[in-house]
Protein backbone atom coordinates (compact mmCIF):
# COMPACT_ATOMS: atom_id res chain seq x y z
CA UNK A 1 0.00 0.00 0.00
CA UNK A 2 1.90 3.02 -1.27
CA UNK A 3 -0.66 5.84 -1.16
CA UNK A 4 -3.94 6.26 0.70
CA UNK A 5 -6.38 9.17 0.45
CA UNK A 6 -8.43 10.08 3.54
CA UNK A 7 -11.48 12.19 2.72
CA UNK A 8 -14.30 11.73 5.28
CA UNK A 9 -17.22 14.02 5.92
CA UNK A 10 -17.93 14.94 9.53
CA UNK A 11 -20.05 12.66 11.71
CA UNK A 12 -22.64 15.22 12.73
CA UNK A 13 -22.70 15.83 16.48
CA UNK A 14 -19.73 13.54 17.03
CA UNK A 15 -16.51 14.23 15.10
CA UNK A 16 -15.48 16.75 12.47
CA UNK A 17 -13.59 15.81 9.32
CA UNK A 18 -10.22 16.95 10.70
CA UNK A 19 -10.60 14.79 13.81
CA UNK A 20 -11.61 11.77 11.75
CA UNK A 21 -8.65 12.20 9.40
CA UNK A 22 -6.31 12.37 12.38
CA UNK A 23 -7.62 9.14 13.88
CA UNK A 24 -7.59 7.34 10.54
CA UNK A 25 -4.04 8.42 9.73
CA UNK A 26 -2.66 7.38 13.11
CA UNK A 27 -4.10 3.87 12.75
CA UNK A 28 -3.14 3.43 9.10
CA UNK A 29 0.47 4.38 9.90
CA UNK A 30 0.66 1.56 12.45
CA UNK A 31 0.14 -0.90 9.61
CA UNK A 32 1.69 0.97 6.68
CA UNK A 33 4.35 3.26 8.17
CA UNK A 34 5.93 4.03 4.80
CA UNK A 35 2.70 4.84 2.98
CA UNK A 36 2.04 8.31 1.59
CA UNK A 37 -1.15 9.39 3.34
CA UNK A 38 -3.06 12.41 2.07
CA UNK A 39 -5.75 13.88 4.34
CA UNK A 40 -8.41 15.96 2.60
CA UNK A 41 -10.82 17.45 5.12
CA UNK A 42 -14.26 18.31 3.80
CA UNK A 43 -17.44 19.96 5.02
CA UNK A 44 -20.89 20.44 3.53
CA UNK A 45 -21.03 24.22 3.64
CA UNK A 46 -22.08 24.54 7.25
CA UNK A 47 -20.04 25.19 10.38
CA UNK A 48 -16.43 24.14 9.92
CA UNK A 49 -16.30 24.55 6.14
CA UNK A 50 -13.76 27.37 6.18
CA UNK A 51 -11.40 25.53 8.53
CA UNK A 52 -11.70 22.38 6.42
CA UNK A 53 -10.72 24.20 3.24
CA UNK A 54 -7.86 26.02 4.95
CA UNK A 55 -6.51 22.78 6.42
CA UNK A 56 -6.67 21.01 3.08
CA UNK A 57 -5.42 23.84 0.87
CA UNK A 58 -3.64 26.33 3.08
CA UNK A 59 -4.50 30.00 2.90
CA UNK A 60 -5.49 32.84 5.17
CA UNK A 61 -8.31 33.25 7.65
CA UNK A 62 -9.82 36.74 7.61
CA UNK A 63 -11.66 38.02 10.68
CA UNK A 64 -13.82 41.13 10.71
CA UNK A 65 -16.69 42.79 12.54
CA UNK A 66 -20.08 42.28 10.89
CA UNK A 67 -23.73 41.99 11.83
CA UNK A 68 -24.91 38.80 13.47
CA UNK A 69 -28.30 37.13 13.07
CA UNK A 70 -29.93 39.65 15.45
CA UNK A 71 -28.28 42.64 13.74
CA UNK A 72 -25.81 42.72 16.61
CA UNK A 73 -22.09 43.35 16.04
CA UNK A 74 -19.88 40.27 16.21
CA UNK A 75 -16.59 38.94 14.92
CA UNK A 76 -16.97 36.59 11.96
CA UNK A 77 -14.54 35.14 9.43
CA UNK A 78 -13.95 33.63 6.03
CA UNK A 79 -11.03 31.99 4.25
CA UNK A 80 -8.85 33.00 1.32
CA UNK A 81 -7.45 30.06 -0.66
CA UNK A 82 -6.04 29.42 -4.12
CA UNK A 83 -3.44 32.21 -3.67
CA UNK A 84 -6.14 34.67 -2.71
CA UNK A 85 -8.20 34.13 -5.82
CA UNK A 86 -11.02 32.31 -4.01
CA UNK A 87 -12.91 33.23 -0.84
CA UNK A 88 -14.67 30.51 1.14
CA UNK A 89 -17.54 31.83 3.24
CA UNK A 90 -19.73 29.79 5.55
CA UNK A 91 -22.87 31.73 6.30
CA UNK A 92 -23.02 30.00 9.69
CA UNK A 93 -20.11 32.23 10.77
CA UNK A 94 -22.43 35.21 11.14
CA UNK A 95 -25.95 33.81 10.59
CA UNK A 96 -25.65 30.41 12.23
CA UNK A 97 -28.23 28.85 14.51
CA UNK A 98 -25.88 28.49 17.51
CA UNK A 99 -25.40 32.27 17.49
CA UNK A 100 -29.06 32.67 18.50
CA UNK A 101 -28.56 30.85 21.79
CA UNK A 102 -31.83 29.91 23.46
CA UNK A 103 -33.80 32.65 21.70
CA UNK A 104 -34.20 31.28 18.19
CA UNK A 105 -36.35 33.47 15.96
CA UNK A 106 -36.44 32.91 12.19
CA UNK A 107 -38.98 35.74 11.89
CA UNK A 108 -36.41 38.36 12.90
CA UNK A 109 -33.00 36.86 12.06
CA UNK A 110 -30.93 38.20 9.17
CA UNK A 111 -28.25 37.23 6.67
CA UNK A 112 -26.96 40.81 6.56
CA UNK A 113 -23.54 39.81 7.87
CA UNK A 114 -23.14 37.29 5.05
CA UNK A 115 -23.31 40.13 2.54
CA UNK A 116 -20.72 42.06 4.54
CA UNK A 117 -18.33 39.10 4.41
CA UNK A 118 -18.86 38.80 0.66
CA UNK A 119 -18.18 42.51 0.12
CA UNK A 120 -15.00 42.37 2.17
CA UNK A 121 -13.78 39.44 0.08
CA UNK A 122 -14.60 41.39 -3.08
CA UNK A 123 -12.57 44.35 -1.82
CA UNK A 124 -9.54 42.05 -1.61
CA UNK A 125 -9.72 41.24 -5.29
CA UNK A 126 -11.01 37.66 -5.22
CA UNK A 127 -12.26 36.21 -8.48
CA UNK A 128 -14.60 33.68 -6.95
CA UNK A 129 -16.67 33.27 -3.79
CA UNK A 130 -17.69 29.85 -2.57
CA UNK A 131 -20.66 30.35 -0.28
CA UNK A 132 -21.54 27.55 2.11
CA UNK A 133 -25.28 27.29 2.71
CA UNK A 134 -25.74 25.40 5.93
CA UNK A 135 -26.49 25.74 9.62
CA UNK A 136 -28.40 28.98 9.26
CA UNK A 137 -30.72 30.60 11.79
CA UNK A 138 -32.47 32.59 9.09
CA UNK A 139 -35.48 32.56 6.80
CA UNK A 140 -35.08 35.86 4.97
CA UNK A 141 -34.52 34.50 1.45
CA UNK A 142 -31.05 36.05 1.41
CA UNK A 143 -32.51 39.55 1.42
CA UNK A 144 -30.33 40.64 4.33
CA UNK A 145 -27.16 39.70 2.48
CA UNK A 146 -28.44 41.46 -0.62
CA UNK A 147 -29.21 44.61 1.37
CA UNK A 148 -25.66 44.64 2.75
CA UNK A 149 -24.36 44.43 -0.82
CA UNK A 150 -26.41 47.46 -1.84
CA UNK A 151 -29.68 46.00 -3.09
CA UNK A 152 -32.64 48.18 -2.16
CA UNK A 153 -36.02 46.79 -1.08
CA UNK A 154 -39.11 49.00 -0.99
CA UNK A 155 -42.58 48.53 0.43
CA UNK A 156 -45.79 49.69 -1.28
CA UNK A 157 -45.38 53.17 0.18
CA UNK A 158 -41.98 53.44 -1.48
CA UNK A 159 -40.12 53.24 1.83
CA UNK A 160 -36.83 51.28 1.88
CA UNK A 161 -36.35 48.55 4.47
CA UNK A 162 -34.24 45.47 5.19
CA UNK A 163 -36.47 42.41 4.88
CA UNK A 164 -36.47 39.59 7.42
CA UNK A 165 -38.68 36.54 7.55
CA UNK A 166 -41.57 38.34 9.22
CA UNK A 167 -41.91 41.09 6.61
CA UNK A 168 -40.99 39.49 3.29
CA UNK A 169 -44.61 39.93 2.27
CA UNK A 170 -44.14 43.71 2.36
CA UNK A 171 -41.60 43.77 -0.49
CA UNK A 172 -43.01 45.60 -3.49
CA UNK A 173 -39.97 46.73 -5.48
CA UNK A 174 -36.35 45.58 -5.75
CA UNK A 175 -33.57 47.84 -7.04
CA UNK A 176 -30.29 46.15 -8.04
CA UNK A 177 -28.53 49.26 -9.30
CA UNK A 178 -26.47 49.63 -6.13
CA UNK A 179 -25.47 45.98 -5.95
CA UNK A 180 -21.71 46.29 -5.49
CA UNK A 181 -21.10 42.56 -5.54
CA UNK A 182 -22.64 42.02 -8.97
CA UNK A 183 -20.83 45.10 -10.25
CA UNK A 184 -17.52 43.48 -9.29
CA UNK A 185 -18.10 40.59 -11.68
CA UNK A 186 -17.12 37.97 -9.11
CA UNK A 187 -18.28 34.42 -9.73
CA UNK A 188 -20.41 33.14 -6.84
CA UNK A 189 -20.88 29.42 -6.24
CA UNK A 190 -23.32 28.37 -3.55
CA UNK A 191 -22.61 25.00 -1.93
CA UNK A 192 -25.97 23.33 -1.55
CA UNK A 193 -26.54 19.75 -0.43
CA UNK A 194 -30.33 19.82 -0.48
CA UNK A 195 -32.70 20.22 -3.41
CA UNK A 196 -35.68 21.65 -1.56
CA UNK A 197 -37.71 24.31 -3.38
CA UNK A 198 -38.17 27.76 -1.92
CA UNK A 199 -41.68 27.32 -0.54
CA UNK A 200 -44.46 24.76 -0.14
CA UNK A 201 -44.60 21.50 1.86
CA UNK A 202 -40.96 20.70 1.04
CA UNK A 203 -39.80 24.31 1.12
CA UNK A 204 -37.51 26.22 3.46
CA UNK A 205 -40.12 27.20 6.03
CA UNK A 206 -42.03 23.94 6.36
CA UNK A 207 -38.98 21.69 6.45
CA UNK A 208 -36.36 23.72 8.28
CA UNK A 209 -37.95 26.65 10.14
CA UNK A 210 -39.32 24.54 13.04
CA UNK A 211 -35.80 23.61 14.10
CA UNK A 212 -34.95 27.31 14.01
CA UNK A 213 -37.68 28.09 16.52
CA UNK A 214 -40.76 28.63 14.34
CA UNK A 215 -44.23 27.70 15.56
CA UNK A 216 -46.86 26.29 13.18
CA UNK A 217 -48.28 29.79 12.76
CA UNK A 218 -44.79 31.16 12.13
CA UNK A 219 -44.16 28.54 9.47
CA UNK A 220 -47.24 29.59 7.52
CA UNK A 221 -46.23 33.26 7.71
CA UNK A 222 -42.66 32.50 6.62
CA UNK A 223 -43.80 30.26 3.79
CA UNK A 224 -46.20 32.92 2.50
CA UNK A 225 -43.39 35.46 2.67
CA UNK A 226 -41.05 33.30 0.59
CA UNK A 227 -43.83 32.68 -1.92
CA UNK A 228 -44.35 36.44 -2.21
CA UNK A 229 -40.60 37.01 -2.55
CA UNK A 230 -40.49 34.58 -5.47
CA UNK A 231 -43.29 36.49 -7.19
CA UNK A 232 -41.56 39.85 -6.77
CA UNK A 233 -38.21 38.43 -7.94
CA UNK A 234 -39.90 37.16 -11.10
CA UNK A 235 -41.68 40.47 -11.73
CA UNK A 236 -38.77 42.74 -10.86
CA UNK A 237 -35.71 40.73 -11.87
CA UNK A 238 -37.11 38.30 -14.42
CA UNK A 239 -35.77 35.27 -12.58
CA UNK A 240 -37.78 32.23 -11.55
CA UNK A 241 -36.71 30.75 -8.22
CA UNK A 242 -39.90 28.90 -7.25
CA UNK A 243 -38.84 25.39 -8.20
CA UNK A 244 -35.11 25.94 -8.52
CA UNK A 245 -33.47 22.92 -6.81
CA UNK A 246 -31.74 24.14 -3.68
CA UNK A 247 -33.54 27.49 -3.60
CA UNK A 248 -34.93 26.54 -0.19
CA UNK A 249 -31.49 25.98 1.31
CA UNK A 250 -30.58 28.04 4.37
CA UNK A 251 -33.95 29.72 4.77
CA UNK A 252 -34.17 30.60 1.09
CA UNK A 253 -30.59 31.83 0.84
CA UNK A 254 -30.23 29.56 -2.18
CA UNK A 255 -32.89 31.56 -3.99
CA UNK A 256 -31.40 34.85 -2.85
CA UNK A 257 -27.87 33.92 -3.94
CA UNK A 258 -29.20 33.02 -7.38
CA UNK A 259 -31.47 36.06 -7.72
CA UNK A 260 -29.28 38.78 -6.22
CA UNK A 261 -25.72 37.54 -6.93
CA UNK A 262 -26.17 35.40 -10.06
CA UNK A 263 -24.85 32.47 -8.06
CA UNK A 264 -24.85 28.93 -9.34
CA UNK A 265 -26.27 26.36 -6.91
CA UNK A 266 -24.05 23.31 -6.93
CA UNK A 267 -23.73 20.11 -4.93
CA UNK A 268 -21.32 20.84 -2.11
CA UNK A 269 -19.15 17.79 -2.61
CA UNK A 270 -18.61 18.58 -6.29
CA UNK A 271 -17.40 22.07 -5.41
CA UNK A 272 -15.12 20.65 -2.74
CA UNK A 273 -13.61 17.98 -4.99
CA UNK A 274 -12.96 20.49 -7.75
CA UNK A 275 -11.22 22.89 -5.38
CA UNK A 276 -9.16 20.08 -3.82
CA UNK A 277 -8.13 18.87 -7.30
CA UNK A 278 -9.27 15.42 -6.26
CA UNK A 279 -8.45 13.64 -9.52
CA UNK A 280 -4.91 15.00 -9.59
CA UNK A 281 -4.25 13.96 -5.99
CA UNK A 282 -5.93 10.56 -6.21
CA UNK A 283 -4.81 9.31 -9.61
CA UNK A 284 -1.91 7.19 -8.27
CA UNK A 285 -3.53 6.13 -4.98
CA UNK A 286 -4.16 2.52 -3.94
CA UNK A 287 -7.15 3.22 -1.70
CA UNK A 288 -9.56 5.96 -0.68
CA UNK A 289 -11.07 5.96 2.81
CA UNK A 290 -14.15 8.14 3.10
CA UNK A 291 -17.19 8.23 5.37
CA UNK A 292 -20.12 10.09 6.87
CA UNK A 293 -22.28 9.90 9.95
CA UNK A 294 -25.10 7.97 8.30
CA UNK A 295 -25.25 6.30 4.93
CA UNK A 296 -28.61 5.55 3.33
CA UNK A 297 -30.54 6.00 0.12
CA UNK A 298 -30.24 9.78 0.37
CA UNK A 299 -26.47 9.47 0.09
CA UNK A 300 -26.97 8.97 -3.64
CA UNK A 301 -28.24 12.52 -3.89
CA UNK A 302 -24.82 14.13 -3.71
CA UNK A 303 -23.33 13.40 -0.30
CA UNK A 304 -19.63 12.97 0.33
CA UNK A 305 -19.26 9.18 0.09
CA UNK A 306 -20.98 8.80 -3.26
CA UNK A 307 -19.48 11.98 -4.68
CA UNK A 308 -16.00 10.72 -3.84
CA UNK A 309 -16.74 7.21 -5.07
CA UNK A 310 -18.03 8.34 -8.45
CA UNK A 311 -14.86 10.24 -9.20
CA UNK A 312 -12.51 7.60 -7.79
CA UNK A 313 -14.27 4.90 -9.84
CA UNK A 314 -13.33 6.72 -13.04
CA UNK A 315 -9.71 6.58 -11.88
CA UNK A 316 -9.91 2.89 -10.99
CA UNK A 317 -9.19 3.57 -7.31
CA UNK A 318 -11.24 1.52 -4.79
CA UNK A 319 -13.22 3.33 -2.11
CA UNK A 320 -14.12 2.11 1.38
CA UNK A 321 -16.71 3.96 3.46
CA UNK A 322 -16.45 4.05 7.25
CA UNK A 323 -19.68 5.38 8.72
CA UNK A 324 -21.71 5.74 11.87
CA UNK A 325 -25.00 4.16 10.85
CA UNK A 326 -25.95 2.06 7.84
CA UNK A 327 -29.59 2.25 6.83
CA UNK A 328 -31.16 0.11 4.13
CA UNK A 329 -31.24 0.27 1.21
CA UNK A 330 -27.59 0.89 0.38
CA UNK A 331 -27.20 -1.63 -2.45
CA UNK A 332 -27.04 1.02 -5.21
CA UNK A 333 -24.11 2.69 -3.44
CA UNK A 334 -21.85 -0.24 -4.26
CA UNK A 335 -22.40 0.30 -7.96
CA UNK A 336 -21.04 3.85 -7.58
CA UNK A 337 -17.55 2.60 -6.73
CA UNK A 338 -17.75 1.81 -3.01
CA UNK A 339 -16.32 -1.66 -2.41
CA UNK A 340 -17.19 -1.86 1.28
CA UNK A 341 -19.19 -0.05 3.97
CA UNK A 342 -18.24 -0.47 7.62
CA UNK A 343 -20.03 0.92 10.67
CA UNK A 344 -18.04 2.04 13.70
CA UNK A 345 -20.95 1.14 16.01
CA UNK A 346 -19.74 -1.94 17.84
CA UNK A 347 -22.44 -2.20 20.50
CA UNK A 348 -26.23 -1.92 20.45
CA UNK A 349 -26.42 1.32 22.45
CA UNK A 350 -28.18 4.63 21.89
CA UNK A 351 -26.50 7.62 20.29
CA UNK A 352 -25.90 9.48 23.56
CA UNK A 353 -23.67 6.61 24.68
CA UNK A 354 -22.19 5.79 21.28
CA UNK A 355 -20.92 9.32 20.69
CA UNK A 356 -18.89 9.14 23.91
CA UNK A 357 -16.84 6.26 22.51
CA UNK A 358 -16.88 7.24 18.84
CA UNK A 359 -13.17 8.14 18.66
CA UNK A 360 -12.19 4.78 20.11
CA UNK A 361 -14.64 2.83 17.95
CA UNK A 362 -13.48 4.59 14.79
CA UNK A 363 -9.88 3.66 15.55
CA UNK A 364 -10.84 0.03 16.16
CA UNK A 365 -12.81 -0.13 12.92
CA UNK A 366 -9.93 1.27 10.85
CA UNK A 367 -7.56 -1.11 12.62
CA UNK A 368 -9.73 -4.10 11.69
CA UNK A 369 -9.90 -2.94 8.09
CA UNK A 370 -6.13 -2.50 7.84
CA UNK A 371 -5.52 -5.93 9.34
CA UNK A 372 -7.84 -7.46 6.76
CA UNK A 373 -6.18 -5.64 3.87
CA UNK A 374 -2.71 -6.64 5.06
CA UNK A 375 -3.80 -10.28 5.31
CA UNK A 376 -4.74 -10.10 1.64
CA UNK A 377 -1.21 -8.99 0.88
CA UNK A 378 -2.19 -5.64 -0.58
Amino acid sequence: MDKIILIPDSFKGTMDSLTICGIMEAVVRQHYPQAHIVSLTVADGGEGSVDSFLHALGGEKITLRVKGPRFEDLDAFYGLVDQGRTAVIEMAACAGLPLMGDKKDPLASTTYGVGQLMLDAASRGVKRIILGLGGSATNDGGCGAAAAAGVKFFDRAGEPFIPVGANLHLIDKIDLTGNRLMQSGIEVIAMCDIDNPLYGPKGAAHVFAPQKGASETDVELLDAGLRHLATVIKEELGKEVDLLPGSGAAGGMGAGAYAFFDASLEAGIEVVLDLLRFEEVTRDANLVLTGEGKIDGQSLGGKVVVGVARRAKKLGVPVVAIVGDIEDPVGPIYSEGVIGIFSINRLAIDFAQARQRSHHDLALTVDNLMRFIKQLGI
